[in-house]
């Protein structure tokens, strides 16, 4: 006999239903608790099935949210449930999948998805024969109901459904699917492309066998009269290009002529998914081969992609033109995300910064439609588009952007702004001779009447800032720079964003050329502390930072500290300490207190307290959180990386002068818990600081050696690169402090640091974040010369395991202390083992050569390792050897040491 539920239980959880739905939130309260108590009843569950499948007098919302409290109950602890109910609860859903109610029917597959996902597709087995049984009924609700609560089975457990551990069902439910693609209904249609797409970038097996199959379905559908099938159609060539491109090389031409037309749907959600198309199509190697041609029509099509749909201006409130004074929303506010501290070595030559991913910066200014959509998609094509066909490109868009650019509709001129932005990477020769003319008119349009065209303005204009500031100052850096300085202070809070972030771009660009105009510059980033709202003053906070790493100690005036010291302070008191509007202005501040050097000591004080104190708090809070989990939150560790960080800030900035803080506090306790944190940020900063105390006051350092080089040892690890990098930095650093009583501990470094400095594969830069391209093992180069330099009986008889790498990564770094260091270290190891240089010799003489004036007792001994090697081998070896050369070598070692 099949359960039956209670009259009076099944009107209690009725009427609890009935609650819920109820706005007010005292009522909500109550139904919460009420929830809790009747899930003490093993059989609640069965009430609330029960609701969903067979009380059809009921209306759908209530039964619907019957299902949904049920399947929150399944996620929550379906392992506890009595198999009756589990069995009752799963014969209900495969019985009732048919409902007449769309509605129910989705409700019905999301409990069957979540039941599944619970580990129990194994648990029950007889799910997918029945579902796949289901798509062959002749009534159209079961059809639909089934393939929906598989398409959602597909989604959640795609790897799990290609393993053996279920027998591989894939290799029956595929070709199954296949065959519902011509299917009558659009719905069904739908439904079976989206369970095979779920299986393409996993490569599955069963959809590899029938690939072909799979394709040439695909094309059939490509004219298909319904949105969603022409969705999913698109949606798979996309991935197949990534996955399969082999199978679609023969028919890329008509696919090329489809997602063009497809892009202009009128369905915008169709022409989102087909232009994703081009900006995977850009990644492939065969790119530039098979779009050559089309470029003709996709440049005007993308172009068009790129104005705002009237939605958009509406939901940007394009008409809004003054609404400083609005206070921002508290969701308005994306989570910032704090980047860890990485040391950086200076490079042979500065390269700009490398813009971010296309995705993330080609439009800046949209930043409430957050949401990906066809303009962004359009622009981010449009620039990888560019990297790849560089000047190609401009014949095809030149044309087109006279006539936007001068546009008298906004929306327009607007869009070619945007153009003129995404363009700017990849086709940057190529515009050269038409920028003098472009920039005034960007320039102009700063000021134009459309907030949606100021800040597009701005955002294009930090697009060409490296080709301003390559100009005369007094040709277009001095206007541009005065007439953002007014956009930083517009009455429109999106244009306020715009000219403050590209404002942040520009100071990275010019550097020092902006020291002349310091003034008036702080003048204008203080009168927006007034200002701003919320949200832009994070982004100010974030510009004033930059300002202070871009020209340095020429901060370090007293009437500039006049100016940005006192509102930056009164923020700092204002802010709590778990207010997350700690991180940015902490990050500022440091870059603040690295600038002004001496000129921040009347500040340090109540700063250094506030930092330890947060580092503190936050490691207090993280072992409550370790030992009681269930009665305590897990700390937010991003409070103490930042602190650390200004820490490291005040103790470059001020040097020797932060020691008296450092002896009245118990940072070196603290430090020796932060360099154990079991996240790699926190590690990564507490490095950084420790390196930066290691210059500034090692007898505080000192006496913590013995602890903490075998935690710097273990951390010397390339999977985490920073960590590594910035514990292989801090070891380089004790070394010159130490001297010869690093004896003890270069055991414990040596052989990782050589295994790191041969690792064949080391990421292009050690230093991901800092946009300048450095020798990957340039850091453990200079660990390694140091530890040779205090200890060369214990390194020297390593030489030949790591000369060769170590001499690559060194030859591109600008001369400095570190380099230098280095290779004094390296020079004492030779002299103790000379054997050890000789077959490498040529990579020694190339690293040799890269110094461009050191200093004269080095100079020395690289004269006499040169000369030595020079005369063991005798003038006709040396002849012989010397032909490798490279001439510009031979030039520079000739012109400096005459051999």
């Amino acid at each position: 006999m099949d359960w039956q539920p209670d009259e009076q239980g099944l009107q209690q959880v009725l009427q609890l239903l009935k609650d819920s739905q109820s706005p007010n939130t005292a009522t909500q309260r109550v139904v919460q608790d009420k929830l809790k108590q009747l899930n003490q009843f093993p059989d609640f569950n069965n009430y609330l099935i029960f609701v969903l499948t067979r009380l059809k007098s009921e209306d759908e919302p209530t039964r619907s949210l019957s299902g949904l409290i049920l399947k929150n109950n399944v996620k929550a602890h379906y392992q506890s449930f009595p198999p009756p109910v589990a069995d009752f609860i799963k014969q209900e859903c495969l019985n009732n999948i048919g409902d007449a109610s769309s509605l129910i029917r989705a409700t019905i597959g999301i409990l069957i998805t979540t039941i599944a996902s619970k580990g129990e597709l194994q648990m029950w087995p007889e799910l997918l024969p029945q579902l796949c049984n289901l798509l062959n009924s002749e009534d159209y609700n079961t059809c639909e109901g089934a393939f929906g609560a598989l398409q959602k089975i597909c989604e959640d457990s795609s790897e799990l459904l290609d393993s053996d551990a279920l027998n591989r069902p894939l290799n029956i439910m595929i070709p199954k699917f296949l065959q519902f693609f011509k299917h009558c209904s659009p719905k069904i249609r739908s439904h079976a492309i989206a369970c095979v797409n779920q299986f393409i970038m996993d490569r599955a097996q069963a959809l590899m066998d029938n690939i072909d199959t799979f394709i040439e379905h695909l094309f059939a559908l490509a004219v298909d009269e319904d949105p969603e099938v022409r969705k999913n159609v698109c949606r798979a060539l996309v991935m197949l290009l990534e996955v399969r491109i082999d199978r679609l090389i023969p028919h890329m031409h008509s696919i090329i002529q489809y997602m063009l037309q497809r892009t202009q749907d009128h369905d915008e959600n169709v022409a989102l998914e087909a232009c994703e198309f081009w900006l995977t199509l850009a990644e492939q190697p065969i790119c530039k081969e098979v779009l050559s041609s089309h470029l003709v029509q996709l440049i005007p099509i993308l172009v068009n992609g790129m104005k705002y749909s009237e939605i958009d201006i509406i939901l940007l409130k394009g008409d809004v033109e003054e609404d400083e004074a609005v206070p921002d929303s508290e969701q308005d506010i994306k989570p910032r995300f704090h980047k860890s501290r990485t040391v950086t070595l200076p490079h042979e030559e500065e390269r700009p910064e490398d813009p971010e991913d296309p995705e993330e910066d080609d439009d800046d200014d949209d930043d409430t439609l957050s949401d990906w959509n066809l303009r962004k998609c359009s622009a981010a094509a449009l620039d990888v588009l560019a990297n790849v066909f560089r000047e190609e490109l401009l014949p095809h868009l030149l044309p087109l952007l006279k006539g936007l650019l001068f546009h008298p509709e906004w929306v327009i001129k607007e869009s070619g702004i945007l153009v003129l932005g995404a363009i700017a990477e990849g086709c940057m020769q190529g515009m050269v001779p038409y920028l003098p003319e472009l920039i005034p008119h960007l320039i102009q349009c700063l000021s134009d009447k459309k907030a949606l065209v100021r800040s597009i303005a701005c955002w294009t204009l930090s697009r060409y800032a490296h080709w301003v500031v390559s100009q005369p100052p007094d040709m277009h850096l001095k206007p541009l720079m005065t007439e953002l300085l007014k956009r930083i202070l517009d009455g429109n809070k999106r244009v306020q964003e715009a000219a403050c972030s590209a404002f942040a771009t520009l100071e990275e660009e010019a550097c020092t050329e902006l020291v002349p105009y310091l003034s008036f510059i702080l003048d204008t980033l203080v009168f927006a502390f007034g200002k701003y709202q919320h949200k832009n003053l994070l982004i100010l906070y974030d510009a004033i930072g930059t300002l202070a790493d871009s020209v340095g100690h020429h901060l370090n005036q007293p009437e500039y500290i006049q100016k940005l010291m006192p509102p930056l302070i009164q923020k700092w008191n204002e802010l709590k300490d778990e207010d997350k509007d700690l991180f940015p202005l902490l990050e500022c501040l440091s870059s603040v207190a690295t600038a002004l050097q001496s000129g921040f000591l009347p500040y340090c004080e109540p700063v250094y307290q506030r930092c330890v104190t947060l580092v503190q708090k936050t490691l207090a809070q993280a072992m409550m959180y370790n030992q009681h989990p269930d009665q305590y939150e897990a700390p937010d560790k991003d409070f103490m990386i930042v602190a650390l960080d200004l820490l490291s800030g005040l103790a470059e900035g001020l040097g020797g002068q932060v020691e008296q803080l450092v002896a009245r506090s118990n940072i070196m306790t603290l430090l020796f818990q932060c360099m154990q944190d079991t996240m790699p940020e926190v590690r990564q900063s507490s490095f950084a600081l420790l390196g930066d105390l290691t210059k500034a006051c090692f007898m505080h350092v000192k006496p913590c050696i013995a602890e903490f080089m075998p935690i710097l040892g273990t951390n010397l690890n390339p999977e985490f690169i920073s960590v590594c990098n910035n514990a292989t930095w801090a070891i380089g650093e004790i070394c010159m402090q130490m001297g010869a009583e690093m004896q003890p501990y270069v055991q414990m470094v040596l052989n990782n640091l050589v295994e790191i400095i041969n690792r064949p594969n080391t990421p292009k830069t050690l230093l991901e974040n800092t946009g300048r391209l450095t020798s990957p093992s340039a850091i453990p180069a200079i660990t390694i010369g140091r530890l040779g330099y205090v200890c060369p009986q214990e390194v020297a008889p390593m030489l030949q395991q790591f000369i060769r790498p170590w001499c690559t990564s060194l030859r591109n770094i600008r001369d400095n202390e570190e380099k230098d260091s280095a290779f004094r270290g390296i020079c004492m190891m030779i002299g103790v083992n000379p054997g050890g240089v000789v077959q490498d010799f040529i990579f020694f003489c190339d690293a040799v050569a890269s110094w461009v004036s050191p200093k004269d007792d080095l100079r020395d001994m690289f004269y006499k390792i040169l000369h030595g090697f020079k005369d063991q081998v005798g003038e006709e070896n040396w002849q012989q050897f010397s032909e490798q050369f490279p001439p510009l070598l031979k030039e520079r070692l000739a012109a400096f040491y005459g051999v």
